[in-house]
């Protein structure tokens, strides 16, 4: 009798653990290849999923996989889910924790399959990494936007297209790939629409401010809001810093002489408190944006990796447009 290797017998398992699992067509689970950054690996369509923040379960929910979530994790700087557009699939899931990712929590969950960013839910220091769930045979996937430096496999792509890659992804590991690009479609389309209305002339300088009071903490070349900018008419004054988030200097700031200041807003760290505390330091009391009185919110969940990128790229071009007019 022809014996069955270790490999076998372990692609056997999975595909057997997979079972039951609706994908496109009715089909049970099915073992695909796809990008995780920049490392080809093998997905056995995933049943029992744990995602962290807003950004990873948005992605899920929109691409019609709750059935696929087990659970979610939403620490404290993420808005109400009751907010979210996807409330009710929200509802649906189970909440596990308003704490960072960890491995415990993942394991306790019987994950199957976990979404975060690379240091943004993944974390060396906190022992949660690709590399330790493949070896407790967990799957894992990281956004894309957050690959570009990911050890070993890094990956560079802009913002919204790494938006567009991780659906893409997603779509082909629970084989609901119409589904991913009947969304991509949908969202270049609005994004289109945005560049053809982007006010004529030199782009607007934009800071986008997210915290800090020593030093500011503000939107780098790899996260979204730069694109946000970008698409709208703006120019990320910072869109230059080859970082997804990172600290600046007041005096930097003050150089760049933004006309509009973005204000992240965030749970536990509410917008009108970051506008007030600009109003008030010398530092940047004096700058066009502040005496001008020209700031725009952005939700949390707009500036992160997902779906409600788009919402607030539209929001903020429309600010724009009214300054103009």
């Amino acid at each position: 009798m022809k014996r069955r290797t270790p490999a076998a017998l372990l692609a056997g398992a999975l595909l057997l653990a997979g079972c039951g699992a609706q994908v496109e067509g009715g089909a049970a689970a099915r073992t695909v290849t796809v990008k995780r950054c920049g490392q080809e690996v093998e997905y056995t369509t995933p049943r029992r999923a744990v995602v962290y923040e807003g950004g990873s379960a948005d992605k899920m929910f929109a691409l019609g996989l709750t059935q696929h979530v087990h659970g979610y994790v939403m620490p404290p700087a993420n808005p109400p889910v009751t907010e979210s557009p996807w409330a009710a699939e929200y509802a649906k899931v189970k909440f596990l924790s308003d704490d960072l990712l960890n491995r415990e929590l993942v394991v306790d969950a019987k994950a199957d399959f976990v979404v975060a960013g690379w240091r943004s839910g993944f974390s060396d220091q906190r022992g949660i990494t690709p590399e330790i769930l493949d070896g407790l045979k967990i799957q894992s996937f990281m956004h894309t936007e957050s690959c570009f430096n990911y050890p070993g496999y890094p990956e560079r792509v802009t913002p919204f297209e790494a938006l567009y890659t991780d659906l893409e992804r997603l779509g082909k590991i629970f084989g609901v790939e119409a589904k991913a690009q009947e969304l991509i479609a949908g969202y270049r389309k609005r994004v289109e629409a945005v560049q053809a209305q982007a006010p004529e002339g030199e782009p607007v300088p934009v800071f986008l401010y997210d915290s800090g009071t020593d030093k500011p903490f503000t939107a780098g070349s790899q996260v979204p809001p730069t694109d946000i900018i970008r698409f709208a008419g703006g120019r990320n004054v910072f869109g230059d810093l080859d970082a997804r988030w990172g600290e600046v200097t007041w005096e930097a700031v003050v150089e760049a002489k933004p006309e509009v200041i973005v204000i992240l807003d965030y749970g536990d760290k509410p917008a009108a408190e970051k506008i007030r505390f600009l109003k008030e330091f010398p530092t940047t009391s004096k700058l066009p944006a502040v005496v001008n009185n020209r700031f725009h919110v952005l939700d949390y969940n707009e500036g992160i990796s997902g779906p409600r990128n788009i919402d607030g790229l539209e929001g903020f071009a429309k600010y724009l447009r009214e300054l103009r007019t």
